[in-house]
């Protein structure tokens, strides 16, 4: 089963020393080594701060555009795993082992595997019977 594990802390990257900053890299360098060597890994990204962050709504058939995280919260979202595991318990060891999980939390999620019909990763053409 696919799990999303979404990274949320505190954007703390201005906060800390450049030495500080290689030591968690390389830390999330050995778990993603890790989650490769498992052969759990699907994907991975750290994201840019909220800073360059912009959300999109429609209000009333109109676009609105906004510079800035959907919401104002203290913790963020800074990056996300994706990560094939056997089961739920999987997936927790593997989020115990990301550095952030001292410092903030780790969401994991389910992927919702549609059928093949619905899929949104069917190639470029393919909804469009091309």
């Amino acid at each position: 089963m696919r799990y999303l594990l979404m990274i949320y802390e505190t954007e703390r990257m201005n906060d800390v020393s450049q030495e500080a900053q290689a030591a968690d890299l390389a830390r999330y360098a050995a778990f993603t080594q890790e989650t490769r060597r498992r052969d759990a890994f699907q994907a991975g990204e750290a994201l840019e701060p909220t800073s360059t962050a912009t959300t999109v709504r429609i209000r009333d058939g109109r676009t609105v555009v906004t510079d800035g995280p959907f919401a104002e919260t203290k913790e963020f979202l800074g990056g996300f795993y994706l990560l094939e595991c056997r089961d739920l318990d999987e997936a927790i060891d593997l989020a115990k082992m990301i550095p952030a999980v001292e410092r903030g939390s780790i969401e994991i999620r389910p992927i919702w595997e549609l059928p093949a019909e619905y899929s949104m990763a069917a190639p470029a053409g393919a909804a469009a019977g091309g």
